[in-house]
């Protein structure tokens, strides 16, 4: 039985043609027989320049037979093997993502030869070109983003699994999305809650965002379960979300740090305190009872409110912004803030609101002003009487 070959060995050897061939032990297969790679040059100096580049490129590498499979052939493996670990929304995307914009580019190469160039002109081309129904127009950053990913995540499990040396989408940066931040100042926060009064139906999920912060999702999907009178805590369990082409669900959080418990102010227990129980959920969809509010309807509400207020057409997010500035402003820290809102770092928290804790402060407060007092009553800071407890 031949000598198992060590990774890295390599051999320089001159062709009939004249030009010079060099290669390198890169893995095994299953039998135990070599991997190699290849490298090629006019000139044996040449060749020993590229075939080190090469040796160092699969340094401590011992790749697999699979290392010669298709990328489209290793993305159905992988999408598979993943989907047990994914919401179906994300799962469906992911998919899509692949079919549609990632295999008919690069699905017919092998997963080992596909190089950070190969990549990122894919990307290119997908923003000069990828929209499949308007061929003359590109695809967004941000669904570029999204379909990178996507690779980046197959990428990574390949490298895990000794199919590839490295991740090849490592290094990609994208422009970071320019959402303006927009908080209601004191006059418009005014104008909102009077126009918010007017509805019975509708004036505790918006005094209750205000007073918490919650997201679009996490506030429709509250039950009463999730709420404890007595201590004020309001547990986040499930969020709503919604599927192309299907109904609203309730799913898990996406992570740990989202599954958390909030001590309400004072105002904000007497809003839920003195709300009927006309269902399992705090908010039910004002259509049928037995099912949780629509997050669609809560943002075509919020759209209805600003226009009759005439007021500045924020999102629904902009009132999580809103609370997050006037917590800062009146001296939360930024680690209690971090687990209210359910962030998975502090320093995605910190990253988000630096303008608030620094030069902004004085006007941050100036901006939600005594108004806010009035939605979460004197007592600006109930979540540090308490330690807030995140589940883990």
């Amino acid at each position: 039985m031949a000598k198992r070959r060590a990774n890295g060995d390599g051999m320089i050897r001159k062709l009939p043609s004249g030009s010079w061939e060099g290669r390198i032990v890169v893995g095994h297969k299953e039998n135990g027989s070599s991997i190699f790679r290849y490298v090629y040059s006019k000139t044996q100096k040449d060749l020993k320049i590229k075939l080190e580049k090469l040796m160092n490129e699969y340094k401590n590498v011992d790749l697999t037979e699979e290392s010669n499979m298709l990328l489209s052939e290793w993305l159905s493996i992988w999408i598979e093997d993943e989907k047990m670990n994914l919401r179906m929304s994300t799962y469906t995307a992911y998919k899509s993502y692949i079919n549609k914009h990632i295999n008919p580019i690069l699905g017919d190469r092998v997963i080992s030869s596909i190089t950070h160039k190969d990549i990122v002109s894919m990307y290119s081309y997908l923003k000069e070109n990828g929209r499949l129904r308007y061929k003359e127009k590109g695809l967004s950053d941000s669904t570029v983003k999204r379909i990178h990913t996507t690779l980046h995540k197959a990428l990574r499990i390949a490298v895990e699994k000794n199919m590839i040396p490295n991740n090849p989408s490592d290094g990609i940066k994208f422009p970071k999305k320019s959402t303006e931040m927009q908080v209601l100042n004191d006059e418009e926060l005014q104008i909102f809650m009077k126009e918010v009064d007017k509805d019975e139906y509708w004036k505790d999920l918006f005094y209750l965002e205000l007073a918490t912060g919650l997201r679009l999702g996490e506030i429709c999907g509250l039950r009463w379960e999730d709420y404890d009178e007595s201590s004020g805590k309001l547990s986040i369990r499930r969020t709503v979300t919604k599927e192309k082409g299907k109904p609203y669900s309730t799913n898990e959080p996406k992570t740990e740090q989202s599954k958390r418990d909030i001590i309400l102010p004072y105002v904000a227990r007497e809003i839920l305190n003195n709300r009927k129980k006309i269902s399992g959920w705090i908010f039910p969809y004002y259509i049928g009872v037995n099912e949780p509010m629509h997050p669609n309807s809560v943002y075509k509400k919020l759209k209805e409110i600003l226009k009759n207020a005439n007021l500045p057409d924020i999102r629904f997010h902009d009132l999580r912004h809103t609370f997050a500035t006037h917590a800062i402003a009146n001296g939360v820290d930024i680690k209690t803030l971090s687990e209210i809102l359910g962030h998975a770092k502090t320093s995605f928290t910190l990253d988000i609101y630096t303008h608030v804790t620094n030069d902004m402060k004085k006007r941050a407060s100036e901006l939600v002003g005594n108004i806010m007092g009035d939605v979460l009553g004197k007592e600006l800071k109930p979540w540090q009487k308490e330690k807030v407890v995140t589940d883990f």
